[in-house]
């Protein structure tokens, strides 16, 4: 693949579903914008055909794809390297496909997330309080990350699922909480983050 200008760039959002994503719109927009030939698509994958799905992309065009739920763990085990905030999450939302075929996870959710509370509100501060986030999947693990990069000094993590709360817990350092009382630790909360599906 050439990285020549003119080249038909294709990329996607990889997900189950995905028919519902709002990101080819978005990313489709930009392509025009920036007089880019190329296209954004849904690409609906079920776990069971991730690898397949992923392994196929370099050679069907694909400069890489965005991951949504419920593969951003699942592909770690899939590509040929992770980079490092991906690793520290563990869980990617990007996959590039380089010319050699070979696959790279990537991980932007914590960035990303940080950086859209800086812009709707630029005096945010990570350190205002305590901070409450409902969720434990990957974009989970991502905010948790992005937030204690940004000075976070307490974080307090809700799940339905109380072992995937403690397991991220375990791995990023934060207090976990009883979903039944997700509601009375709002009052002490600085910011809510609601990363459940």
């Amino acid at each position: 693949m050439s990285d020549a200008p003119d080249r038909f760039r294709l990329a996607g959002v990889m997900g189950f579903p995905a028919l519902h994503s709002r990101s080819p719109l978005i990313h489709n927009h930009w392509f025009a914008a920036y007089g880019l030939k190329g296209a954004y698509v849904p690409l609906e994958i079920a776990p069971d055909r991730l690898e397949a799905a992923l392994r196929a992309l370099p050679a069907l065009g694909f400069s890489g794809a965005n991951l949504t739920i419920p593969h951003k763990v699942a592909a770690m085990g899939i590509v040929d390297e992770v980079d490092a905030s991906a690793r520290r999450v563990g869980a990617i939302n990007c996959v590039v496909a380089r010319p050699d075929g070979t696959l790279v996870g990537r991980n932007y959710d914590g960035f990303g997330f940080v950086h859209s509370l800086l812009e709707r509100a630029p005096d945010f501060r990570a350190d205002a309080g305590p901070i409450l986030v409902l969720g434990a999947g990957g974009a989970a693990r991502a905010v948790v990350a992005g937030l204690q990069d940004a000075g976070a000094t307490r974080i307090v993590l809700a799940n339905r699922s109380p072992g995937r709360a403690a397991e991220l817990a375990r791995d990023l350092g934060v207090e976990t909480l009883d979903w039944a009382d997700r509601g009375a630790a709002l009052e002490e909360a600085a910011l809510l983050v609601n990363t459940t599906s």
